[in-house]
């Protein structure tokens, strides 16, 4: 009887304790999105737009999709092509590799940029908070 006891109360610990685990990863893994960021970030994907700078990468490729996140949601305002879609306009245009992003100015810059970068670049202001 002490025996099934013992088992039950190291059962009912490990259990509190792995609620207590998701809990926890739940609280501090969860983005937490700051309206301010997130209105800062769409302004700035927005003038990218306006100064028809596009960024040309692949469904497959890491640095396209840390560039896109970077973005937040304001990405669907950057102008973008995905080149596994669009092979033929791609190699017209010579992107040799991913992302790639081009100016209007013909301008280019390939690999991963960063928003500061493109930022400094583009002459589009990105205030981070």
């Amino acid at each position: 009887m002490k025996y099934n006891k013992k088992i039950l109360i190291i059962l009912i610990i490990i259990l509190i304790a792995l609620v207590a685990f998701l809990v926890w990863a739940g609280l501090f893994s969860a983005q937490k999105t700051n309206p301010d960021l997130s209105a800062n970030l769409t302004a700035f994907a927005q003038c990218l737009a306006s100064k028809n700078i596009t960024m040309y990468g692949a469904v497959w490729c890491s640095w396209c999709k840390k560039e896109k996140a970077s973005f937040g949601n304001a990405f669907k305002y950057v102008p973008y092509v995905e080149c596994s879609e669009n092979v033929e306009k791609c190699l017209n245009l010579g992107i040799e590799g991913y992302p790639t992003w081009i100016f209007s100015s013909d301008k280019r810059f390939i690999g991963y940029q960063g928003l500061e970068k493109l930022s400094k670049e583009s002459n589009c202001l990105l205030v981070e908070e």
